[in-house]
Parts: structure tokens; C-alpha cells; sequence
């Protein structure tokens, strides 16, 4: 089996999603906190984004860090976004900070609606970014398992990252993704389809 190293963004991002262990499955535990909310409408996504943006301000406030918040619901989720400069470290290393504020900011959201939320919190485009620098370890992968026949195990990744590897990888003919391992060194073996 092959290992493959994931790129870091200059040394400083990472994130969050839910985990697909083969085309049309997903791992519900890793869709990003919990529990799905199918059932939740929009303007109910709207809200919980509303109480995260002011967390994250009240947040940005005490940090004295300047920066414009987008609120919206996007892809049945709430999305909070904080677009300025000099917020690099919000994001972290590799993202750790970024994922911890988010956890942060869904447990505000829990404790004024009593629901848990699927939130997803980005930090001066990070996970965009993130998303781009993926879609090539995973086409690499697979180019790898196509050309040796070859499962090929990539490096431990958040659930975000695991998620952006699995929607490329099983959006390709011929290739399946599984998650396999604990966090934090839960990683994505990709391998040929049965």
C-alpha cells in the first residue's frame, strides 16, 4: 500500500464536513458534530447562522481583530464567513484553530436553540483554498491506485479534509474511499472499486 503526504498550505490550514465511505454512504458521526438536520428549515439555518455571526464578532471584539461577517445558509447548512486581513491566526496551523473556533461557535448556536448545529465556519477563505489543494492529493491517489492497482493510504486528516478527498475520489469511475482509524490520525484509504 502506498502513503501519500498531504500538502500544507502555507503551514497553516485545514477544517471540518462529513466523511463518505463509498459512493452514496456517508459516516453520519463525522457530519460535522452530530446529529443530521434534515428536518430543519431555512429559516431556522438562518437563525443559527445569525447567533454564530454575533458570537464570532463578540469574539472578534475581545480579540480586537477587525473583520466583516457574511452570514447564509449554503448546502442545507448555516455558514458563518469572516473575510479581513490580519486573521491568519484564527486559522492556525493547518486549520486546528479554525476548527476549534468552529466547535466553539456550534456550541454557542446549541446553547440559545437547544439543537445541535452543522455550522460551518470559514476564516478569510481557508477552506475554499483547502478544497482546491485536495481535489489534488485525491486525483493524485487515484492516479496512483489506476496506474499499480494499489490501495493507497493518505496521511491523517480532519473531517473536513477527509470529506473534500471523498467527494472527488467517488465522483471517479473505478476507484472507492473508506476512512479508517481514531482521531485525531483517522485517515482515507483509496482503493480500487470491487
Amino acid at each position: 500500500m502506498t502513503e501519500i503526504s498531504t500538502p500544507r498550505a502555507d503551514e497553516s490550514q485545514d477544517a471540518e464536513g462529513t466523511d463518505t465511505t463509498a459512493k452514496g454512504q456517508t459516516e453520519a458521526a463525522e457530519a460535522g458534530g452530530g446529529t443530521e438536520q434534515r428536518s430543519t428549515g431555512e429559516s431556522d439555518l438562518f437563525r443559527q447562522s445569525e447567533i454564530a455571526a454575533d458570537y464570532v464578532e463578540g469574539l472578534l471584539d475581545i480579540l480586537d481583530y477587525d473583520g466583516d461577517i457574511d452570514e447564509l445558509v449554503s448546502g442545507g447548512r448555516p455558514v458563518v464567513e469572516v473575510v479581513g486581513g490580519r486573521l491568519q491566526s484564527l486559522v492556525g496551523q493547518r486549520g486546528a484553530t479554525l476548527e476549534a473556533l468552529q466547535e466553539l461557535t456550534r456550541l454557542a448556536v446549541f446553547r440559545q436553540t437547544g439543537t445541535p448545529s452543522r455550522l460551518l465556519l470559514d476564516v478569510g477563505g481557508y477552506r475554499a483554498g483547502r478544497r482546491k489543494e485536495l481535489a489534488a492529493v485525491a486525483k493524485n491517489a487515484v492516479e496512483k491506485v489506476k496506474e499499480h492497482g494499489e490501495s493507497v493510504r493518505l496521511e491523517p486528516m480532519s473531517a473536513f479534509e477527509r470529506k473534500c478527498v471523498h467527494d472527488v475520489v467517488n465522483a471517479i469511475d473505478g476507484v472507492a474511499s473508506e476512512s479508517e482509524g481514531v482521531e485525531p490520525s483517522r485517515r482515507i484509504i483509496v482503493r480500487p472499486a470491487d
